[in-house]
């Protein structure tokens, strides 16, 4: 039966990085014709073992059969010759190039060795994006269309380039549930009708349930299985990714709603590059509330967080929060007045990766009597007491508290940022992807702290790429696009499918996609 044929074979692939043991003996075969997924939290050697077959690094040890024949030469150009697509999670297209010019791009037709058959180009784009069933229109620049699209944009690439194995990288990371669900459409196409191996790496366990063959999980660089789809469910694989049972269970919410805690009226403000970001953007938290802030990066989510905590400038409007008018505060005072900022940059803004644990916990608190003596003088032993309680409460993973930042895994790192902000006893909290790239263990634990910072009455503002914290979280959400509010909904009065209506700007009306959507 062809479906049998291995089109990738790994044989005791192991990969060493300086400290590190990215990949450990690993094997496994792919065959023909499959989805086949590989999920595993964040350092657990995914996305090494997909350079291998991608030829972006040679393994330790170990040997890679493409179609039967073993790889010698490992760079992207031989993996490409012999058949294999990779879709990275940041797409690498040129924005200002139209849609065309990007799928031909380095295998462009020339006209008289000089000029790029631009008709041509148009052409093959067209005639590619039928057949495959993947519809753009070919003449738009990359920089107008939305990032569903541009994804799209990047299987055409490899598509053009005679691929007939695709590596997909986090391929949903940045989509709505609706761009999901059409690129899950064009996947199945592509592996029914044409024939084609499709390779997913994921960390989102519901989609691997949804659209894969067989499933391999990943955990501290080493293959802990390969199962066939039907037979393992969420659990399951969850387990299997974390070493021990990971149960998702109801957070518990006590009804606490009191006081207005926080209250945006009409907030304008531009983003770095000049451009209105918010656009007349008005609402109210209340204590013991999570007001959720669900859209697709790029529509004022993150000037949201940063115009309200000072890190940029208000054009106009007003903030109030504890009832006082923090509108043209700098950070420093508005930290004062009551708030914590977990920041979606923690690298840039959240930490100090070139200094110790300690230090970074320290930091906004080095003033107090808590502290200091007459805010001056450090009591290392009372800072030191402080920042091993606060690794052990928050399971911070390191040797001690004296270790550098930068050599925690990005998890560690969002678990010191939390420890951090949590400890203030701020009424109002401003969070920004608060799990991501964090592993599932992780994710419960500061799920929890969440919910019991809601509990003791405060005011949280939850900004999250990932809609199922923020429905987890949630006691309202709001949608955004484009810098405005599209929706405001109670946490029960709505599903997934429906707030990505929203998200995308059509205020809940459904798009027929045989409308000519304007960009």
């Amino acid at each position: 039966m062809h479906m049998a044929e291995p089109v990738i074979q790994l044989k005791n692939i192991t990969k060493q990085f300086p400290g590190v043991l990215a990949n450990d003996d690993i094997s496994l075969e792919i065959k023909k014709g499959e989805v086949f997924a590989i999920v595993g939290e964040n350092g657990a050697g995914k996305s090494t073992l997909m350079k291998i077959m991608y030829g972006l690094y040679k393994p330790t040890s170990g040997d890679v059969y493409i179609k039967g024949e073993k790889v010698q030469n490992f760079k992207p150009k031989t993996a490409i010759d012999k058949g294999i697509g990779m879709v990275h999670q940041h797409f690498m297209l040129v924005p200002s190039f139209t849609i065309a010019q990007n799928v031909v791009l380095g295998r462009e037709i020339k006209k008289n060795g000089i000029f790029i058959n631009e008709k041509e180009a148009i052409e093959s784009t067209k005639r590619i994006s039928e057949e495959y069933g993947l519809k753009v229109d070919p003449k738009i620049p990359v920089e107008l269309v939305s990032v569903g699209v541009q994804q799209r944009v990047e299987i055409l690439k490899t598509l053009y380039r005679g691929a007939d194995i695709l590596i997909l990288d986090e391929p949903t990371a940045v989509l709505t549930p609706q761009e999901t669900e059409e690129l899950f459409v064009v996947i199945r196409k592509l592996v029914k009708e044409m024939g084609k191996t499709i390779i997913i790496i994921t960390h989102k366990l519901n989609e691997v349930l949804a659209i894969s063959d067989r499933v391999a999980v990943m955990r501290a660089g080493r293959l802990i299985g390969v199962n066939k789809t039907e037979e393992v469910d969420e659990r399951i694989l969850s387990e299997m990714m974390v070493g021990k049972e990971v149960l998702f269970d109801q957070l518990s919410k006590e009804d606490s709603q009191g006081e207005r805690l926080i209250k945006v009226e009409d907030l304008k403000a531009r983003d770095k590059r000049g451009f209105m970001a918010l656009n007349g953007v008005s609402f109210e938290v209340r204590a013991g509330e999570v007001l959720g802030v669900a859209g697709i990066e790029g529509n004022g989510q993150t000037e949201l967080i940063e115009a309200i905590s000072g890190m940029i400038p208000v054009e106009s409007g007003n903030i109030e929060i504890l009832n006082i008018n923090t509108t043209k505060l700098n950070p420093y005072e508005i930290r004062k007045v009551g708030v914590s900022h977990i920041a979606e940059d923690r690298m840039h803004t959240g930490l100090n990766t070139k200094a110790t644990i300690m230090d970074n916990i320290l930091m906004g608190s080095q003033h107090s009597e808590t502290f200091a003596k007459k805010g001056i003088h450090l009591k290392q032993n009372v800072v030191r007491a402080f920042s091993k309680k606060l690794i052990q409460k928050f399971d911070i993973r390191t040797a001690s508290e004296n270790v550098k930042v930068e050599n925690l895994s990005g998890g560690n790192m969002q678990k010191v940022v939390i420890a951090r902000e949590f400890s203030f006893d701020s009424k109002v909290l401003l969070i920004s992807q608060p799990t991501r790239g964090v592993d599932i263990g992780a994710i419960e634990f500061i799920h929890e702290e969440i919910i019991k910072k809601r509990n003791e009455g405060c005011g949280i503002i939850l900004v999250s790429a990932e809609l199922d914290e923020i429905f987890r979280l949630s006691d309202r959400i709001i949608t955004m696009y484009d810098g405005k509010i599209t929706g405001e909904f109670a946490a029960g009065e709505i599903d997934k499918s429906e707030v990505g209506y929203y998200m995308t700007g059509n205020r809940g009306r459904k798009v027929n996609h045989d409308e000519e959507i304007k960009y």
